[in-house]
């Protein structure tokens, strides 16, 4: 039995310098996530107009977009667990900005969506990894804050790209594509490379003990050299070193239980999100509102967003966030609700303000939770499989709301929005596991042998 100690070490650090800049770098990577990930819904209403495109294949495209971030999200565990979150984090944010790059010289309905679907499988295998590393390289006591933070940072991203697209997209026949290449820019994020180290958690997992060593005397001796001497971490827990995750892992009762609800977690945090926040724009232009005005309204509502992530920051490692992530499914379902049944502007803009705000909070409770129901060995795997079994989810949540759509109507593609966010706050209230008791013990064991 050997171990370097990382957890405890990690934990027992004061929140430093290296920390910041770490957060700087996921956040640049979430921003231009955030920023990328709703290209297509800006641009759909102008390319209906120049390409004739109808609502049907607007949502063939969004479809085959979430079987990418199933592919991209299931290959991110692997990529994450052989190269090192560290080397996954880097690729996965550049395969992301390559194919926004190439959508942005799309010549057709089909080019655009092959290159959305690889983007999106980018984007998709970036978050899987982002989470996790913020995970194992934040001290248990606050990572679902800065989690959060990252979030709060990186959200702007939505806002951003839907204020620019709203006054780029109407210029001319072209300028659409100019929101694509901004989509782009999270090619830049290779300047943040040299500044971040791979998770010692990691290298333990692995067996490679002398590089945890390594890499925790770096932090150490950064850290140290910012605040002074640090406290003696915790005595280690002696561990064997864990067999190489497989797929056939999560059938295990330890892990299965977990996958299971994070799979009804994110399938219906995402068919409720994406059906909003895709939709939306598209829907209201539909409904009578013009292009710009419907891409506007959408534009004012996405500002909420970053009010959310820093809601959540408050409420996340003070309080359950199981409870929290309850709480806040409810209010996003009463919201988007009210947002179907009005076609007041300055309503719409309103509860469109509060859905975003509420989701954006949820989904960084979500960030934060899901790695915690799993150990180190199946951390990846585990966040992996049921993030993309949400995203997976999402091939058919298009076109159930193309067919509720053109069946029953505008309201009832609202109706049934509210309703896989009720679905999804019930299963974690009966089901969830509650993850703040063994937060506080993690960090209260430093204390106990300084």
């Amino acid at each position: 039995m050997q171990h370097s100690n990382a957890v405890n070490r990690l934990d027992r650090l004061p929140i430093s310098r290296f920390h910041k800049i770490t957060l700087l770098a996921v956040s640049f990577a979430y921003f231009f996530e955030f920023a990328d990930i709703n290209t297509f819904a800006t641009t759909a209403p102008q390319l209906i107009d120049l390409w004739g495109i109808t609502v049907d294949q607007i949502a063939y495209v969004t479809s085959l977009s979430f079987v990418g971030m199933f592919i991209g999200s299931v290959v991110a565990s692997t990529l994450a667990d052989r190269w090192g979150r560290r080397k996954a984090l880097i690729q996965t944010t550049l395969c992301f900005g390559v194919f926004s790059l190439a959508s942005a010289f799309a010549w057709d309905v089909v080019s655009l969506g092959v290159f959305r679907v690889l983007t999106s499988a980018g984007l998709s295998a970036m978050t899987v990894v982002a989470v996790i590393y913020v995970n194992e390289m934040y001290p248990s006591a606050v990572r679902g804050k800065y989690q959060a933070y990252a979030i709060v940072i990186g959200i702007c991203g939505t806002p951003a790209t839907n204020l620019i697209a709203s006054a780029v997209v109407p210029l001319s026949d072209w300028s659409w594509r100019l929101v694509y290449l901004w989509g782009s820019l999270g090619l830049l994020f290779v300047l943040f490379t040299r500044h971040l180290k791979e998770s010692p958690r990691w290298h333990e997992s692995r067996g490679e003990y002398d590089a945890a060593e390594t890499v925790l005397g770096e932090i150490e001796a950064r850290v140290a050299a910012e605040k002074g001497p640090l406290p003696e971490p915790a005595p280690p827990i002696d561990e064997t070193r864990p067999a190489k995750a497989s797929p056939r892992l999560l059938l295990k009762r330890k892990y299965l239980g977990p996958t299971a609800l994070l799979t009804v977690l994110w399938v219906t945090q995402t068919i409720g999100f994406f059906g909003y926040s895709s939709w939306a724009p598209t829907l209201l232009a539909k409904e009578g509102f013009s292009v710009e005005k419907s891409v506007f309204y959408v534009a004012l509502t996405t500002v909420g967003a970053p009010l959310g992530s820093f809601l959540a920051s408050l409420v996340t490692d003070r309080f359950e966030r199981k409870w929290c992530l309850v709480a806040f499914g409810a209010v996003i379902a009463l919201c988007g609700l009210l947002y179907g049944l009005t076609f007041n502007p300055a309503l719409i803009v309103v509860f469109g303000f509060l859905v975003n705000l509420f989701e954006r909070g949820y989904t960084a409770l979500g960030y934060a939770y899901s790695p915690e129901l799993f150990d180190t060995r199946g951390r990846s795997l585990g966040t992996g499989v049921s993030y993309g079994l949400g995203r997976l989810s999402n091939a058919a949540g298009p076109l159930i709301i193309a067919a509720l759509y053109h069946g029953t109507g505008y309201q009832s593609v609202f109706f049934f929005i509210a309703g896989t966010w009720l679905l999804g706050s019930l299963v974690l209230a009966v089901f969830g596991p509650r993850t703040r008791p063994a937060r506080t013990a993690a960090a209260e064991r430093p204390r106990a042998v300084v």
